[in-house]
């Protein structure tokens, strides 16, 4: 069995958009709540926090939505396309209202983008294991995240060209470019992406291969959308992989409160603590996005041999270690450089991995909604470690930041001890003649 790389890097394209997006938020974002409408830290982490609202209750929802949904184009692409178009809409709103000083505009753009955004982030990243049988799916998700990476690298070059110097430069130019990303990433899904047959193919060759599952048929009167769904779909797991599910999904909270508090307070963290200004800040996180994106492939192969958890393991323990060393930095230097490109490879271990093991333990029917479920608690992770992490920063110093992503990657790596089922599983062809078959 051989992943078919091309059609992988089509289906990244949609990631790509995300990252490319969620980059630019996260960093800009910040800096316009405080800088432009001197907002503190931590009612702006409670701002920064409302995506992550949103995400928790939308991406469960479509997630399990988009597995009921039959058309023309699909059951993913659909959300992708009006997700992205009105993205894409709102967005440009924000650096007008905020060069206006105008709140209620701003706050109004920000809610509209974010609904957007999340309409389609569960649908987008569940069209990796439609198409992609199990044992292949974290050799696909490494390719998933290089397209991701690529994203992000093309959003700080942005934010590092486009952003002027001073605390509060005109951001239009960086969002404007963000969004015709997004636009030519959907053109190209739409125009060279055929999700039903892609998802067809896989379903015969897991069938030719012996490991074909028997897709339940589900009453229309079940819970099938949303939370109740998700419920059903955890509740009839055996017991054993259960367990796991539920320490798998600690730990994805745990690393997400860990990653999430630095990418989002960084900007402030490198302008208050290291005096830097305009978008040069973006440097150490070009640096990390590298280190994620020469790593991507090699993960997957790695996770292919030596298995999943393994190699999650060694990310978490990794980006534990990283940002318990990022406290003793008291300017930016080579040596930031290094721990940030540690920090890099590290998500890459852990992000290649963790997304199929969750979905390793679903039927395909569920795909959906287990990816709804993988969301349901990385972003309530994200929810409230903007907003802890913020009252540290404003109340107890800015110092606190590393420490407090230290604590939270080390109890992850205690959470992922636990988790004893997800990894692959091979399976051998039928017949020896089928393990020379290849996908064009």
């Amino acid at each position: 069995m051989k992943l078919n790389n091309k059609r992988t890097i089509l289906i990244g394209f949609a990631f790509l958009a995300i990252s490319t997006f969620w980059q630019m938020y996260d960093n800009i974002i910040p800096l316009i709540l405080k800088y432009s409408f001197q907002i503190g830290d931590t009612l702006s982490g409670g701002i920064m926090a409302l995506d992550n609202i949103f995400a928790l209750i939308m991406l469960p929802l479509f997630g399990a939505w988009s597995d009921k949904v039959n058309t023309k184009r699909g059951k993913r692409t659909p959300f992708i396309l009006v997700g992205t178009i009105g993205a894409c809409v709102f967005m440009l709103l924000l650096p007008a209202a905020a060069n206006g000083r105008n709140l209620v505009l701003f706050v109004f753009a920000l809610l509209m983008t974010l609904l957007f955004m999340s309409t389609f982030r569960s649908p987008a990243v569940s069209l990796m294991p439609d198409v992609t049988p199990k044992p292949l799916r974290s050799k696909a998700n490494a390719i998933i995240n290089l397209m991701g990476a690529i994203g992000v690298v093309l959003s700080l070059v942005f934010i590092m060209l486009l952003v002027g110097d001073g605390q509060t430069p005109n951001y239009e130019p960086l969002f404007i470019a963000v969004a015709v990303v997004m636009v030519l990433a959907l053109l190209v899904l739409l125009f060279r992406v055929d999700e039903k047959k892609f998802t067809e193919e896989r379903l015969a060759l897991e069938r030719d291969w012996g490991i074909a599952e028997e897709e339940e048929a589900e009453d229309d009167s079940e819970a099938g959308q949303g939370a109740g769904g998700i419920r059903s779909a955890a509740a009839s797991l055996p017991a054993d992989v259960k367990r796991s599910l539920v320490f798998l999904l600690l730990s994805v909270a745990f690393w997400y409160m860990a990653y999430n508090s630095v990418t989002t307070a960084f900007s402030k963290y490198a302008t208050e603590m290291w005096g830097m200004e305009g978008g040069s800040f973006a440097g150490a996180l070009m640096v990390a996005s590298v280190g994620a994106l020469i790593s991507f492939l090699p993960v997957g192969m790695l996770s292919s041999r030596f298995g999943r958890k393994k190699v999650i393991l060694v990310g978490v323990a990794m980006l534990a270690c990283c940002f318990g060393s990022g406290f003793f930095f008291k300017e930016p230097n080579f040596g930031v450089n290094i721990i940030f490109f540690l920090v890099g490879m590290a998500w890459a271990s852990i992000n290649v991995n963790s997304y199929p093991m969750v979905v390793e333990m679903c039927k395909g029917s569920d795909i959906g909604k287990f990816t709804g479920m993988y969301y349901t608690f990385s972003m309530a992770a994200q929810v409230l470690t903007p907003v802890l992490s913020g009252f540290f920063l404003e109340h107890v110093g800015y110092w606190t930041l590393f420490p407090y992503a230290a604590f939270f990657a080390a109890v992850a790596f205690c959470t992922m001890l636990m988790v004893k089922h997800g990894d692959s599983r091979p399976e051998a062809p039928k017949s020896k003649l089928e393990a020379f078959d290849v996908e064009d």
